[in-house]
């Protein structure tokens, strides 16, 4: 197997982001409750797509892109943070974003105003029509572009989520399970991934909060991040978990998942958002409610950021 120290990325974060016990949800659970703080990993307003982007703008870099481009919703967080990356190595970021949701001049919108990013909009829900329109602003420009899928999840932006579950495994503690939210799948099949290699004895939990097929997209990338990696593993559907979190739709608040963001900022003083960590966070909550961890298990919760979203969608 390749070591992931193989692979070239650029440095954008700061790691290793601290794992805490959540004392007062673990008191009123029943149960060892902990977080893996990735909303801060110290660029931007920090979240998940830090550890994708390392790997990510590393390729661009050494193909000698001046242009980035990536998509995802109007508060895309991963825009955002790509905006801001692509910025600290020097290239310039282009969003092109889907038209629906909230446009105006809050939450991420702000701050990619206040960083000077270019924002365009396409009014479609394909991202077939996205990647076009890349294409052809990059052709327009004719400079050298590379283009990051929503979320950064490839097979290459996977892995650093693999490396996430390398980090946990050195942090001093075994955990039963890691519950996360699954928005675009390279964070999820990552730590899935991560954990068949690292953390033996942990099952990944996935809260899906968008209505993609994410029982495909998940084995999917982890087979393709183990074949990057020349790992000689089998991936089955007991390398995971996965639960519809979704509510009304993405990027659509939920009752749960609002109760949830209150719930974390009333007991712990700790900021989730409505459309990733409170939903996923709320699947915690219900698996908890229906017995699926035992009395001794430890949980860890990951916390991939989405603070700028909060201030855009609110309750």
């Amino acid at each position: 197997m390749k070591s992931l120290d193989s692979f070239p990325r650029v440095s954008l974060g700061i790691f290793p982001t601290p794992i805490r016990k959540l004392e007062s949800i673990s008191r009123l659970l029943g149960r060892e409750v902990y977080i893996k703080r990735d909303d801060l990993t110290g660029l931007g307003l920090g979240g998940n797509k830090i550890r994708k982007l390392e790997f990510l703008l590393a390729q661009a870099k050494a193909q000698g892109a001046e242009i980035v481009f990536t998509t995802g919703g109007a508060q895309s967080n991963h825009a955002m943070l790509t905006a801001a990356a692509a910025g600290k190595l020097g290239m310039k970021a282009i969003l092109v974003l889907k038209q629906r949701g909230v446009t105006a001049c809050v939450g991420n919108q702000l701050l990619e105003r206040l960083m000077g990013t270019d924002v365009r909009f396409v009014d479609t829900d394909d991202y077939a029509d996205i990647y076009e329109e890349m294409d052809r602003i990059g052709r327009e420009l004719g400079r050298p572009y590379y283009k990051i899928p929503c979320g950064g999840s490839n097979a290459l932006g996977a892995l650093g989520y693999v490396d996430c579950a390398r980090e946990i495994a050195g942090q001093g503690l075994h955990f039963d399970h890691i519950v996360c939210a699954e928005g675009s799948g390279g964070t999820m099949a990552g730590l899935a991934l991560g954990a068949k290699l690292f953390l033996p004895g942990t099952k990944v939990h996935g809260m899906m909060v968008d209505t993609d097929p994410f029982d495909q997209i998940t084995p999917e990338l982890m087979r393709q991040a183990a074949q990057l990696l020349e790992a000689p593993i089998e991936i089955t559907p007991r390398d995971y978990a996965l639960r519809d979190m979704c509510g009304p739709g993405y990027a659509i608040p939920s009752p749960a998942g609002n109760a949830a963001v209150a719930l974390m900022a009333e007991r712990e003083g700790i900021f989730l958002d409505p459309v990733y960590t409170g939903k996923a966070f709320a699947g915690l909550l219900e698996m908890a409610e229906e017995g699926a961890f035992a009395e001794g298990e430890r949980v860890l919760f990951l916390h991939s950021g989405g603070a700028g979203g909060l201030f855009a969608l609110g309750g």
